[in-house]
């Protein structure tokens, strides 16, 4: 006798996305990117301090900051914020988390920074693990564009 118990299969690893930012957040990271040039890392700093676990805030300041030091730093800050926001939506440490999801980009804008940023200052081996964990993450990452 057969009972119908449908099997479920999946396709690979699982993705992950991340909660977006409140509207308020974006909005207030849109305001401080729409100052001048000048006035826009103070800005984007306030947004940071209003909301520490706002990905997007981090990955700006990392891209803003003139010295490769404070990139690494900045970049470093996103990234470990973004590992404890993917374990908070069920991340365990495999499976992709790609660009074309938005919520995503904040991280993974962090930890190609954090790629660079090792470059920058010769930490050769960090380089390296992140630009292979970008790739884990997203297999399609090297055919995107920023």
């Amino acid at each position: 006798m057969t009972t119908e118990h449908p099997v479920q299969f999946t396709s690979g690893s699982p993705d992950t996305v991340l909660s977006p930012p409140e509207p308020e957040i974006v909005a207030a990271l849109a305001a401080a990117l729409a100052l001048p040039a000048g006035e826009q890392r103070v800005a984007v700093s306030a947004v940071a301090a209003g909301d520490p676990l706002c990905l997007q805030a981090w990955a700006t300041l990392a891209e803003l900051a003139e010295a490769p030091i404070d990139r690494y730093a900045f970049a470093r800050v996103g990234y470990h914020r973004g590992l404890d926001s993917l374990r908070a939506a069920g991340w365990r440490g495999s499976g992709y988390v790609r660009w074309r999801d938005e919520p995503n980009r904040g991280f993974l804008r962090s930890l190609h920074g954090l790629e660079l940023a090792a470059a920058a200052i010769g930490e050769v081996e960090e380089e390296q693990r992140c630009a292979l964990f970008l790739r884990q993450l997203d297999p399609e990452w090297g055919s995107r564009a920023l």
